[in-house]
């Protein structure tokens, strides 16, 4: 009598994982299937940086093809040089937060144009909501170009040091804030990676359906004193702009088109050279 219950037992068992375990598959497979993972379109991103006040020179870009951008007054030979989009305050030492960057990239105007200097991939769980987003924006630190040759030179192996630390990294842990829309504005929270030392920041960002990518612009603001307090840059390469307090901001940004889909099988926090 007690073999029979045991063998009755045992037949249940394994109709019931029988039922279980194809359900089971085909969830893990839906689950795989609902991940979204977009990658950097490289030939169409950039990114920049700028100083305020600006002295009409100091602001870079990874990017220098792209006909709305234009170097400073400071600049090597060859540049073409428009004097009417310049900035209007010319060398005077004055704070401008508003014309950050001077030069933006016009909405429908994101061209194939730039050098691979930024990359990376971004999985995102639900795009409808834009809930589990990480990911990993990354740029080549010696792609930044102000227009004059010497100072190029001197930022990539004085202040960066691009030779040890060749990327400049924005890990993509969340966005907060969603706000949906023909543009979705969000907070891009992570980490900050410059010279490999990372710090916590939050990116306000905005994105757009454009051809047949997302746009995705950000900016964030730090003290220059901090590439000496907390990126370990020498004060000394620096030299009179955070020695003396002239810089009072430094604005870094990027504006990036992701693709959908995901070349082989590079990972969204780990994107392929």
């Amino acid at each position: 009598m007690a073999r029979r219950s045991i063998l009755s037992f045992a037949k249940r068992t394994v109709r019931m994982v029988a039922l279980f375990v194809p359900a089971f598959l085909v969830a893990s497979r839906a689950h795989a299937q609902a991940t979204n993972r977009f990658t950097v379109d490289e030939r169409s991103s950039l990114a920049w940086w700028q100083m305020s006040p600006h002295l009409d020179h100091l602001w870079a870009t990874t990017c220098p093809q792209d006909p709305n951008w234009q170097p400073g007054s400071e600049r090597s030979s060859g540049w073409a040089y428009d004097p009417s989009k310049a900035p209007k305050t010319g060398h005077s030492n004055i704070i401008d937060t508003v014309h950050v960057p001077l030069y933006p990239r016009p909405a429908g105007q994101a061209q194939a144009i730039c050098p691979a200097a930024v990359r990376g991939e971004i999985a995102v769980a639900d795009t409808s909501s834009w809930r589990g987003v990480k990911g990993l924006i990354s740029i080549r630190s010696d792609a930044f170009i102000t227009g004059l040759n010497m100072r190029d030179e001197y930022a990539r192996k004085a202040v960066l040091q691009s030779q040890s630390y060749p990327d400049i990294r924005f890990h993509l842990d969340s966005l907060a804030d969603v706000r949906r829309g023909d543009t979705i504005t969000a907070n891009a929270v992570g980490q900050f990676e410059l010279r490999g030392v990372s710090q916590p920041m939050v990116v306000p960002i905005k994105a757009w359906k454009e051809g047949s990518g997302m746009r995705v612009t950000g900016k964030f603001t730090i003290r220059p004193a901090e590439l000496v307090e907390k990126y370990r840059v020498s004060q000394l390469a620096l030299g009179l702009g955070v020695g003396t307090g002239i810089w009072h901001y430094l604005h870094l940004g990027f504006d990036v088109v992701l693709r959908s889909g995901v070349p082989g099988q590079a990972s969204a926090s780990q994107p392929t050279r």
